[in-house]
């Protein structure tokens, strides 16, 4: 690498740097850390440093010493350098100030077909920042010191630069570096290098590829804004117990001081906490306020509050008991009553009954049944506090009456079909037996009951018959019949007394008899269930006649 080229890079460097500089000083407070998304490139500033090819376009007619006109070409530099540094007013448009430096040789008679050119301008730039590349375009004007392709000395002219780029922006140093994977542009210089011998005019239209490192500096996005969270402890007190409010503030700028105040009945405090004086204040809720501020500028203030609840000084509170809590006519029972003050308050103990009576101090009496009638009584055990307040409980004792018996209830007993058998439908058949001898037994361990046999019948049963009934012929009646032969099979086969059967038919829909208990001193009675009358006699059990197979 030449001398030059070392030179030039040096001074780019040192003007990279100054441009830092300058922006970083620019800054209200550091960066905050941008997240991986498209507006981690959204930088404020961008300095951009690199290696630049430049191929200049154009023939100068130059005079020579004799007289003659000689037609000279500028050839390509293959080494130079470029810097630029952007400000960006928003996400997508800024200004722009770069410098190229293109260096012909060595010395200045190394210089002729590989003259120099030293350009500034200044301009807009428009960029797409995404997360990982940014497209950029720009137009820049300005001025261009120019050399000569044959013996002409450097000279001022005008430039205009139009063209764009790439960068890849790289996670390194917390995504403030990228890497300008190529820069294009089209640069048009005009120069006149005077009349007379290596003289002439140069309008040099250049092409320029470049490449380099990229410097993000500052953020579009702005900081996030302070806040400030307050929390109260105790939430809940007394009159007279301390309170302590602490401020939790987040987002803060460390290198500048945050400043605390509070406000509120009784709040004391200029740091992340302060105190509430508490002894003067009425039972109810009150807030505290509290602000922290690193400025005036939006977003660096935070306010917050948070309330507190001061309560009145609670009555107290009493359980009841009695031991035992049933007792008989004229006993005692033992009445134990348990107060409690919240903040420790001596209590008196009083007590009353709503019958009998009851006697005692202290947290201990006693109930006396005396002249009280059978049932429940009330007993009332009340306590007061020094400052007026009370409360009560109750508990209950119960004085037994006398013992009386239960009256006698039916109770129902299994129940027998008749849905088997369709050519004798109120046959008792054999599967009735099981249930009609255990009734029998019933019977007979209970000498003084009776028996109810309730009989149903079904709605098809019920209705009118289809055929016509002969001269003298009465439909019959299942329900009653049912219940009539279920009788005879009790009398006739278990020799149960026909005395303590009472048949009768039920209302349900069904081939069944349903039997019921009816022990001595109660009384039957099941809806829907009528007297069968004494017409219906009963039928006598016959087999089914054999049925033989045909040959």
């Amino acid at each position: 690498m030449n001398s030059h080229f070392k030179k030039s890079l040096v001074l780019a460097v040192a003007a990279a740097a100054s441009l830092v500089s300058v922006a970083a000083f620019g800054q209200d407070k550091p960066a905050a850390k941008p997240p991986v998304a498209a507006d981690a490139s959204a930088s404020r500033w961008d300095i951009f440093i690199g290696y630049s090819y430049l191929a200049p376009k154009d023939t100068v007619n130059v005079m020579q010493p004799d007289g003659i006109i000689v037609p000279v070409d500028y050839k390509a530099i293959n080494w130079g350098e470029i810097v630029s540094g952007t400000y960006y007013f928003n996400k997508y448009v800024g200004a722009q100030i770069e410098g190229g430096f293109h260096r012909c040789g060595e010395t200045e008679s190394d210089c002729g077909n590989n003259d120099s050119f030293v350009t500034g301008a200044g301009g807009i730039v428009f960029r797409y920042p995404t997360a990982d590349i940014t497209p950029f375009a720009h137009a820049l004007a300005g001025a261009a010191y120019v050399g000569g392709p044959l013996h002409e000395p450097n000279t001022w002219g005008p430039d205009i630069t139009v063209g764009g780029g790439m960068d890849y922006n790289t996670p390194l140093f917390n995504h403030h570096l990228a890497i300008r994977l190529f820069q294009a542009d089209y640069e048009y210089m005009h120069v006149n290098f005077g009349p007379g011998v290596y003289g002439g005019r140069a309008n040099i239209n250049a092409a320029r590829l470049s490449a380099g490192l990229v410097f993000h500096i500052g953020s579009i996005v702005p900081p996030p804004p302070v806040t400030l969270a307050c929390s109260v402890n105790p939430p809940s007190i007394y009159p007279g117990e301390p309170v302590t409010v602490t401020g939790t503030a987040d987002m803060l700028n460390p290198k500048k001081t945050a400043v605390y105040t509070w406000s509120g009945d009784g709040v004391t405090g200029t740091g992340a906490s302060a105190t509430v004086a508490t002894a003067s204040l009425a039972p109810g809720t009150y807030t505290v306020k509290g602000n922290v501020s690193q400025g005036p500028k939006p977003g660096q203030s935070a306010d917050c509050s948070a309330t507190y609840t001061v309560k009145a000084f609670e009555p107290p509170t009493v359980s009841c008991s009695a031991n035992p809590s049933t007792i008989k006519p004229g006993d005692t029972s033992a009445i134990t009553a348990t107060g409690v003050s919240p903040q420790n308050r001596p209590l008196t103990y009083s007590y009353s009954a709503s019958a009998g009576s009851v006697s005692g101090t202290g947290n201990s009496a006693t109930f006396a049944s005396a002249g009280a009638p059978a049932g429940s009584v009330t007993v009332t055990c009340t306590v007061t506090d020094d400052k007026g307040q009370t409360a009560s409980s109750t508990t209950s004792v119960t004085i037994e009456a006398p013992y009386v018996a239960p009256a006698p209830t039916t109770s129902s007993l299994c129940s027998i079909t008749f849905d088997k058998d369709t050519k004798r439908p109120m046959r008792v058949d054999n599967e009735a037996k099981a249930c009609l001898d255990d009734i029998a037994l019933t019977l007979q361990s209970k000498s003084d009951a009776a028996l109810a046999v309730v009989g149903s019948s079904t709605a098809d049963e019920k209705a009118p018959p289809k055929k016509k009934l002969k001269k003298g012929e009465v439909a019959p009646d299942y329900a009653a019949q049912r219940a009539v032969n279920t009788k005879d099979y009790l009398v006739t086969e278990k020799g149960i007394d026909a005395s303590r059967i009472t048949v009768y038919t039920g209302s349900g829909d069904g081939k069944k008899v349903e039997d019921y208990l009816v022990p001595s001193g109660a009384t039957f009675s099941v809806s829907g269930a009528t007297p069968v009358s004494g017409d219906v006699k009963p039928q006598a059990r016959k087999p089914l006649p054999e049925r033989h197979p045909k040959k």
